[in-house]
């Protein structure tokens, strides 16, 4: 079920009234609504895939209950271990096992040695990526002792399955959102405002920014060969618009709908394409997963400590596995390692955490330092953004290869150039409303508030209007296949 559909549409006002409906006491049927209706949300694609959902939740929650009663150090690691393993096993299976399979028999066909081995017919079951590490981080925050397990299995079915953040995150942590399961939810009448707003964001985000950027990506990137230079680089522009739209989009709507029924989700971006440097990119995009693989992989192998060949190794590692983590295919895993090229200059001068502020805060204009700052990291964050896109390492090396040549210095020229002017327009527009709103959680949060009411409701019903006639055509979310 998409959040862009009119499934969703009817979907989300029913469950809305029957979950205030019950009352804000009988937490228990809440939590219950709240589980049937995430199983319907993501039984939707493929009701197969509930049972790695279902499975996954039993297998953590009863892991959880053990390890509370294991004292025996060796016993509680072979519990955490039991966890780690059977979900990264599933999550291997479906998302690397044709991956690991024709690299391995492509290998021994290098040495003239032919291995027949078929690949088979896997279909990846929707969010899997991003519960599983849910899950995960459950059990070793419990194994840890940094949180208690919890006694009440609806509620943890609850936690895991909660449909407005269950198939792209953000990634959230027990410790933040299990004990709001636990806890009586009132109708608050302003937070669920604020929520239809940032869905409102949200949306607009997604379907005129996000799908209207896809269209001309996706025709430049899959006919590279036929476009000059400088047409490929606004390809590469209009994708990372359109991956910034998509997922930050999603993850707006997520937030906001979880407002609607009382729960507050960790923000998941915040501006990325403002920052200053690639360490400030980095804390800025995709939140949830930066720190899932900071607290979890980076420190145990390290972090900081150590020598500087420990630490640029560490670095390598948490980079090449968070491009691992978008697909099973070389190019994520180059577009990981080109990112660590670009953080490693400031982590070696020890610079990577020098813009923890925001940028230009109390003024409306940054200052010329701060503008080439910007549009340096958006220059390189654009060109990784090509290995991310590309449908090998080879294509993109030949788009890089296009660029870089005479034809970069021509105008560019587009097979739908009736389009291209309105939607630079939107990019500004939006780039615009983003930079006002940027010391926010989300651009509107407190955009135009000051503002007289007829202002505000005409601001809004503009996004609103803009949203049915700017609409690109209907893409999937991109996150979708992660």
């Amino acid at each position: 079920m998409l959040f862009n559909s009119l499934d969703f549409a009817i979907f989300l006002p029913i469950v809305f009234l029957l979950y205030w409906a019950i009352g804000g006491k009988q937490i228990r049927w809440q939590n219950i609504l709240i589980v049937c209706a995430s199983y319907l949300f993501y039984g939707w694609w493929d009701w197969r895939f509930l049972i790695l959902i279902v499975f996954s939740s039993f297998l953590d929650f009863s892991i959880g209950q053990l390890l509370t009663k294991q004292l025996v150090p060796s016993k509680r690691k072979l519990l955490l271990w039991s966890s780690i393993l059977v979900n990264l096993g599933f999550l291997g299976f479906f998302k690397y096992y044709n991956f690991f399979l024709d690299n391995f028999v492509n290998a021994f066909s290098f040495f003239g040695m032919e291995i027949n081995a078929n690949s088979l017919n896997i279909i990846l079951p929707v969010g899997i990526s991003f519960y599983t590490f849910q899950t995960l981080s459950y059990t070793i925050d419990v194994y840890k002792r940094k949180l208690e397990p919890t006694k009440d299995i609806v509620a943890f079915m609850a936690f895991v399955s909660f449909f407005p953040q269950l198939v792209a995150g953000p990634i959230e942590r027990a410790t933040n959102l299990l004990p709001q399961f636990t806890k009586v939810r009132k109708f608050d009448y302003s937070k669920s405002v604020d929520g239809l707003r940032q869905i409102l964001w949200g949306l607009f985000k997604k379907v005129v920014i996000a799908d209207n950027c896809a269209e001309y990506a996706n025709i430049i990137f899959n006919n590279s060969a036929e476009y000059s230079g400088s047409t490929l680089v606004l390809g590469a522009v209009f994708f990372a618009f359109q991956i910034y739209g998509d997922f930050s989009g999603y993850s707006d709507i997520a937030i906001g709908t979880s407002r609607l029924f009382g729960f507050n989700l960790k923000q998941n971006f915040a501006f990325p394409y403002f920052s200053r440097d690639i360490g400030e990119f980095w804390r800025r995009w995709h939140i949830s997963l930066s720190t899932w693989f900071r607290d979890y992989l980076y420190i145990p192998l390290g972090g900081s400590r150590g020598s500087l060949l420990v630490k640029i190794r560490n670095v390598f590692i948490i980079f090449i596995v968070s491009g691992f983590w978008h697909g099973a295919n070389w190019t994520f895993i180059a577009w990981g390692a080109l990112n660590a090229l670009y953080f490693l200059p400031l982590f070696i001068r020890n610079k990577n955490r020098q813009n923890l502020d925001v940028v230009a805060e109390n003024r409306f204009l940054p200052s010329f330092k701060e503008f080439l700052a910007i549009s340096s990291t958006f220059g390189l964050t654009v060109f990784a953004w090509i290995f991310f896109r590309a449908e090998n390492i080879g294509h993109a090396f030949d788009y890089i290869g296009q660029i870089f040549s005479k034809s970069l210095f021509r105008f560019p020229a587009f097979k739908k150039d009736e389009l291209i002017g309105p939607l630079l327009i939107l990019i500004v527009v939006f780039l615009l409303i983003e930079w006002l709103g940027r010391g926010q959680q989300y651009a509107l949060e407190r955009l135009g508030l000051n503002q007289p009411k007829i202002v505000r409701y005409a601001f809004y019903y503009a996004i609103v209007i803009s949203i049915f006639w700017f609409k690109g055509s209907s893409q999937q979310f991109i996150y979708f296949q992660f």
